[in-house]
């Protein structure tokens, strides 16, 4: 009878974790409420908030792209129709010169409807409809005469909150490490574009008097 031959199986990689020391911000430990990332630091931890903190690194790379180029754009298969007011539209055509300038190309679709046909590259996937209606909005509210270009950085903050992880989407743990050396390498990371903190920081001393330890 043919012998039993015995296979041989590698053990699995272990995963490859991050020293807390290495990092300002440390290295990530766990995601509660699909929302906020705990990382352990040297001397405490950090909470941070998954949303905003992405956000705020989207408006930055936004910004400096644009500050040096035209924004690239994806071209959508197909092209999402977005009913609107006829005044709302009229005011959007009125930059879409602009707005191109941020990847992100419409045209009138009849009076009362904007073609999107392209949108910024950097966003991934992006609810155009609901960008759209929430740049409509903001243009309402400004004075056209001042044009838009002025107001360039402001609709690249819009933009970057439909561009940006939402709340409630689950994080690897690789996705979060990356999340936190992205901060730590970006300026004004702490802040994110509505003027909130993107984290918070708590040090050992503090947690320990909570408990009554100190």
């Amino acid at each position: 009878m043919p012998a039993a031959r015995a296979e041989v199986t590698q053990p699995p990689e272990p995963v490859r974790t991050e020293e807390p020391s290495r990092f300002p911000l440390g290295a990530a430990r766990a995601q509660l409420h699909e929302n906020y990332i705990v990382a352990q630091t040297d001397s405490g931890l950090v909470i941070v908030d998954q949303h905003a903190a992405h956000e705020r690194l989207v408006f930055e790379a936004m910004r400096k792209a644009l500050h040096s180029k035209r924004l690239s754009s994806q071209v959508l298969l197909i092209p999402e129709i977005v009913d609107l007011p006829e005044e709302d539209c009229d005011r959007l055509m009125v930059f879409a010169e602009e707005l191109g300038e941020l990847g992100l190309a419409v045209e009138r679709f009849g009076p009362g409807a904007i073609a999107v046909r392209e949108t910024p590259a950097m966003l991934g996937e992006v609810d155009a409809q609901g960008l759209i209606r929430q740049l409509a909005d903001e243009i309402a509210e400004w004075d056209t005469a001042s044009g838009l270009a002025a107001k360039l950085e402001y609709v690249a903050a819009t933009m970057a909150c439909h561009g940006s992880v939402r709340s409630g989407r689950r994080l690897r743990p690789e996705e979060m490490n990356a999340l936190l050396r992205q901060m730590e390498a970006t300026p004004g990371s702490g802040q994110c574009n509505h003027g909130r903190p993107t984290y918070i920081e708590l040090k050992l001393s503090d947690i320990e008097r909570l408990f009554g330890r100190s």
